[in-house]
């Protein structure tokens, strides 16, 4: 009964570090690929998102204010729906007051 192979996994710092070098001139993705016993495919995959993902690094710089904000819009929301439901039942139940 023949073996699984494991599947490899690789971080974001490696894919990082290997799609920045395949972008430099002086090494083709040939050699890189025996370098570091990657198929060519993936290290031109790599390159790709890299180009076409890298303006996101400089307009996602704080996370956490986008969190807050979707936060406070989230709160701002149902405070305006509180607030017309509240409006609503003063108005119907006015007369019993």
């Amino acid at each position: 009964m023949a073996t699984k192979k494991k599947r490899r996994n690789f971080t974001a710092k490696f894919k990082s570090k290997v799609a920045l070098e395949s972008l430099k001139d002086s090494v083709s993705v040939s050699e890189m690929s025996k370098r570091y016993e990657l198929h060519p495919n993936l290290i031109s995959k790599w390159k790709k998102s890299l180009e076409t993902n890298s303006h996101r690094i400089f307009e996602a710089s704080h996370p956490e204010k986008d969190e807050r904000d979707r936060l406070i819009e989230k709160q701002n929301r149902e405070i305006d729906t509180l607030t017309s439901d509240l409006n609503f039942l003063k108005k119907k139940l006015k007369p019993y007051l």
